[in-house]
């Protein structure tokens, strides 16, 4: 069993950056499928960030393209995903998923299903106007 557990959210101003981490436990493996998906109020998940930790190939939504970079630490047991030039509508609830990282492509399949088997209980970010 994997656990994951988000944190680093917070409330900034418009403008602003968050790091938000996501830490993996329990049975590890050596590469993952991660990914980023985020929650507004009264809204649908929304795919932000993905990734193949045992290549590093990362995946981004269109709307966060060029502001928010996902990277895994060496030992690929903690998830970064960096926010920069924060607008109000990254506001949300984000979460962090996981899977076995069996390869590039079965990541990429994953991360277009949002079909993780894994997820954390999610951290909530705010942005101010």
């Amino acid at each position: 069993q994997v656990q994951l557990e988000e944190s680093g959210g917070g409330s900034v101003q418009a403008g602003g950056s968050l790091t938000l981490s996501c830490v993996v436990g329990g049975y590890t493996y050596s590469s993952y499928c991660m990914a980023w998906f985020r929650q507004a109020a009264g809204k649908e998940r929304e795919r932000v960030a993905g990734i193949f930790t045992g290549r590093g190939d990362a995946y981004y939504a269109d709307s966060v393209k060029g502001r928010f970079t996902t990277y895994p630490d060496k030992s690929a047991r903690i998830l970064y995903l960096q926010m920069t030039s924060l607008r109000p509508e990254d506001t949300g609830m984000y979460y962090c998923a996981a899977d076995l990282g069996v390869g590039a492509d079965y990541c990429y399949t994953q991360w277009m299903s949002q079909g993780y088997n894994y997820w954390g209980q999610g951290t909530q970010v705010i942005v101010t106007p």
